[in-house]
């Protein structure tokens, strides 16, 4: 039988079949290892080999197919999980909770120069701009007239097409950006993310705010770290 078997097997490795091929063919459970033994004396012809790599191919991209399912379906469910378990939060977002989120935004993305006369933040992520003007002005009353806005970017970059960009994710008017500023640094080097849209800096001018949420940050910082 096994004479047999090897016979058949062989002939199925000379069509291209893979291992698991085999077996699934001749409805078998033959180890891997006896089919490297019963396959090392065989030469295959230059078509042969050709049909061998396709099957192979085909049964990897199969199996790459089915890992991505398997954990597109694993991701889905554990993002789920996430949702359901913090979804109340959002439920509890009012005036003074949304403060103290402003104040940590700034902590982290706003200037902290003593010498300038305005409220400054800047990123280049366009959602972290507009939670910042939403927050502003859920906690303040902002007069959006006294914002300003320069636009930073890279040599190679188009200005024109930035500050389209920026002034439709910031709702300001032309005349309220300061002429775009372009890194010199950057001349000759090529941008390597093409998604990238430049730093928006922002610049409000009224100090009561920054001197508000820096207060507010440091205090928080004191807060929750006391004693550690």
């Amino acid at each position: 039988m096994d004479a047999v078997l090897k016979e058949k097997a062989i002939i199925l490795r000379q069509r291209g079949y893979t291992y698991t091929g085999i077996n699934r063919v001749l409805k078998a459970n033959i180890p891997k290892s006896t089919l490297c033994v019963w396959f090392k004396n065989i030469q295959l012809t230059k078509a042969q080999k050709l049909k061998l790599e396709e099957n192979v191919s085909r049964k990897l991209k199969k199996s790459q197919i089915k890992a991505w399912r398997i954990n597109k379906t694993r991701r889905t469910k554990y993002l789920k999980g996430l949702k359901n378990k913090n979804i109340y939060l959002l439920k509890n977002l009012d005036k003074n909770t949304q403060k103290l989120l402003l104040c940590i935004l700034y902590l982290g993305e706003g200037g902290k120069s003593k010498g300038t006369q305005s409220l400054s933040l800047g990123s280049s992520n366009p959602n972290i701009i507009k939670l910042y003007f939403t927050l502003l002005r859920s906690c303040f009353e902002i007069d959006s007239s006294k914002f300003r806005i320069r636009i930073q970017c890279r040599a190679d970059q188009d200005i024109k097409k930035l500050e389209s960009y920026w002034k439709n994710v910031t709702k300001l008017p032309k005349n309220q950006f300061y002429p775009t500023y372009i890194d010199k640094r950057t001349i000759g080097k090529p941008t390597l993310h093409k998604d990238y849209k430049g730093v928006c800096a922002t610049h409000y001018f009224d100090r009561s705010i920054q001197f508000e949420l820096e207060f507010l940050a440091n205090s928080v910082i004191k807060y929750l770290t006391k004693g550690r």
